[in-house]
């Protein structure tokens, strides 16, 4: 298994351009959004504070997000923040991407904690509806990793294995000698995806089925 494409889905010049992660991250949010949407109309709720939570989520999101890929240090050694201390002006050349959905995560709840307590609403309440929609955002989201090459395992001798390019390896798997260029890899990012629609298939029957017996928190 190989990406079809680039990490790009339209270039506008060799660093700059629409990125295939940013299009599917954007995809996943507006659907678990949408699954929210509908679980507060169910209960009864104005769908339109998902929405206007939304922006500051997203907002809180990009920034977190940012700041957890500055600060870290991946397993290639090739940026974080042995990187940007020493090139400060690349910490917001966010167009060249470098995004930590972990962060992201962080800032879109804490975003949707701000708003929904300032509205005077109850955050749990919110949380819950939001929940499963954030499992299957991660579901989607993390194909991403996929166009870009990264979020992979060490070798793997299964059929659904991906071929990474020796410019995306890690030490020691760049050494094409004893990792030739058909060696496959374990999926990781697949593992994750279905393991998180998984998540929002268990977390979706919860919400429906027993939604009366649940209190606030309890799917979160």
């Amino acid at each position: 298994m190989k990406p079809p494409v680039g990490p790009m889905l339209i270039q506008f010049t060799e660093t700059w351009g629409i990125h295939w992660y940013g299009v599917l991250l954007t995809v996943g949010i507006f659907l678990g959004a949408l699954y929210a949407a509908k679980r507060a109309r169910q209960d009864g709720e104005s769908s339109e504070h998902v929405w206007n939570a939304l922006i500051l989520a997203v907002a809180l999101g990009v920034v977190c997000a940012r700041l957890y890929h500055v600060f870290s240090e991946p397993a290639g050694g090739n940026v974080g923040w042995s990187y940007y201390r020493e090139h400060p002006l690349e910490i917001v050349a966010i167009w060249k991407g470098g995004f930590g959905i972990y962060g992201g995560i962080i800032g879109g709840v804490l975003g949707a904690v701000i708003y929904t307590w300032r509205a005077g609403l109850r955050p749990l309440q919110w949380l819950d509806y939001g929940a499963p929609g954030l499992a299957l955002g991660q579901a989607i989201g993390r194909w991403g990793n996929f166009f870009n090459q990264e979020l992979y395992g060490p070798p793997t001798d299964l059929p659904f294995g991906v071929v990474i390019e020796r410019a995306h390896r890690i030490a020691p798997y760049n050494d094409l000698i004893t990792y030739p260029e058909d060696t496959l890899f374990h999926p990781t990012f697949l593992y994750e995806s279905l393991w998180c629609l998984l998540v929002f298939v268990v977390l979706a029957l919860i919400s429906r089925k027993l939604k009366h017996r649940l209190r606030d928190g309890d799917v979160l």
